[in-house]
């Protein structure tokens, strides 16, 4: 390219909620600007104002800062080619198709959507191609004003180059199309709004991009933008043409695209199910590249470091949110203890914490976080594993009760109360060996004999390690809920 530093964009629209694959876009953007000290542009696309919002315009804001994504230009910081919300800069646009025309790169189309449609019908039982057909290529002035004496309203379509249009692709290698396939094209809509074929290239131009990094799924639209591109560069609006990368559908169940509409495609999911950003940016990452073949488990800085496009693999990755939770549970065991109770600290107060917020004992809270921290693959799941620290009474699971509470669970529990009462409460080992010791005294190993215990003082038969949690805990309130236990047992 022309320019030495590399100059890449993220312009997503700000339409719903960000999903995953907007941001495995975002990131390999992201990742390749760091890479190779070039800029990132983050440019916003919100020219369908009938499904843009300001509220998905924040959670796009909202949504990258909590990646840990900067940007060089865009939204809040400004830049050299301001501003940066298509909506915001129309009279360029208008600008751009109007010396179009009169350069004759493109053409008003006045043919309606019903004949459009017939020609197409007839293209397709013809075995031939269905795209547009030329009919008001080279109209005659008479025929525009018959047109327009009958009051229809023209569309502006670009005039596609009558050959073969071939790119190297910087994921996927050379690829061609033929002009047969690539068919003239509407930038313009009837009402003089600019649609997306338009406004896409023209910003890219007037940004200066040197490298286009995007969803496969755009990638039918590249001859188009690259022919657009040549009359950019000859009416002196574009400098060059920039590099194009398609990246790899992200596909969800049933080898079907990822889509918005898929719950695990949403952005905001992992955030309120307490994904690490940096473990979640780690398995997108993954998903079409990888740092080595052997390891799967690395940092962001790591990704910038080895990043380079030319290593992503065209091929469709699938969405594996069992992977994706096991990775996001070794960025939490990464943590340092400090880091992981700060983490925490949204998921241990209202409204997700169903304790009382003077019930909630900050000691307590830092003698388990150890524990909890290796046994978690998304912060969430801290509350159900410490309530029954905080809780007056056990959140008791009916299903866990069951489960434990065999015949002669109550015998057991009883001679467990009688151990545990004796035993040294300063050292989990002691306690441990109490449990031990009531199991053999009725011919249970320790798994069997810890289980009615855990289920009476903690509400679950799964959870942290039992004999830590009992000493956190302290002997007063485990011997209460052993009793409670042993009460309703007998009932």
């Amino acid at each position: 390219m022309a320019n030495a530093t590399p100059r890449v964009r993220f312009c997503p629209s700000p339409t719903g909620n960000p999903h995953v694959g907007l941001v495995r876009t975002a990131l390999f953007n992201w990742a390749f600007a760091r890479h190779n000290e070039g800029t990132l542009v983050f440019r916003i696309e919100d020219t369908d104002a009938a499904r843009d919002s300001e509220e998905s315009y924040d959670q796009l804001l909202d949504s990258m800062r909590w990646l840990g994504f900067d940007w060089d230009e865009g939204p809040e910081i400004g830049g050299p080619h301001a501003p940066y919300r298509q909506s915001q800069r129309m009279d360029i646009y208008q600008d751009v198709a109007r010396k179009l025309l009169d350069a004759g790169h493109a053409y008003h189309c006045y043919c309606s959507t019903e004949e459009l449609d017939t020609r197409r019908d007839a293209a397709r039982a013809a075995g031939k191609p269905s795209g547009y057909d030329g009919h008001c290529r080279d109209l005659s002035a008479e025929r525009k004003a018959a047109y327009e004496a009958e009051g229809r309203e023209p569309i502006v379509r670009f005039r596609m180059p009558d050959e073969a249009i071939t790119f190297d692709d910087l994921v996927r290698g050379e690829i061609t199309y033929l002009p047969e396939n690539v068919p003239d094209y509407g930038i313009v809509r009837a009402n003089g709004a600019p649609l997306y074929t338009l406004v896409n290239p023209v910003d890219d131009a007037l940004m200066e991009i040197t490298h286009v990094l995007r969803g496969e799924d755009l990638l039918s639209s590249t001859p188009r933008q690259i022919a657009l591109y040549k009359a950019l560069t000859e009416l002196g609006i574009a400098k060059e043409t920039p590099a194009f990368g398609h990246l790899p559908y992200v596909m969800g169940e049933g080898n079907k695209k990822l889509s918005k509409r898929d719950p695990e495609s949403s952005l905001n999911l992992y955030r309120e199910r307490g994904f690490l950003p940096e473990g979640l940016l780690n398995y997108l990452s993954l998903l079409g590249w990888s740092l080595a073949a052997d390891r799967d488990i690395f940092s962001i800085d790591e990704m910038v470091a080895a990043f380079d496009v030319t290593d992503v693999n065209p091929n469709p990755a699938r969405f594996d949110l069992k992977k994706c939770e096991a990775i996001n549970a070794d960025h939490i065991r990464l943590l340092d203890v400090k880091d992981f109770t700060e983490r925490c600290a949204p998921w241990l107060r209202a409204p997700f914490a169903p304790w009382a917020p003077e019930d909630f004992d900050e000691a307590k809270w830092q003698a388990i976080a150890p524990h909890a921290q290796s046994r978690m693959k998304v912060l969430s799941e801290i509350t159900d594993n410490v309530d029954f620290l905080f809780l007056p009474e056990p959140a008791v699971d009916e299903a866990s009760w069951t489960k434990a509470m065999k015949e002669g669970s109550d015998a057991l529990l009883r001679t467990a109360r009688e151990k545990l009462d004796a035993a040294d409460w300063s050292s989990p080992e002691s306690l441990k060996e109490a449990v031990l010791a009531a199991g053999e005294e009725h011919g249970l190993k320790l798994g069997k004999a810890q289980a009615p215990v855990r289920v009476a003082v903690t509400g679950r038969t799964v959870g942290l390690p039992l004999f830590e949690s009992l000493e956190i805990l302290g002997k007063e309130k485990t011997l209460a809920r052993v009793d409670a236990a042993l009460e309703r047992l007998a009932a």
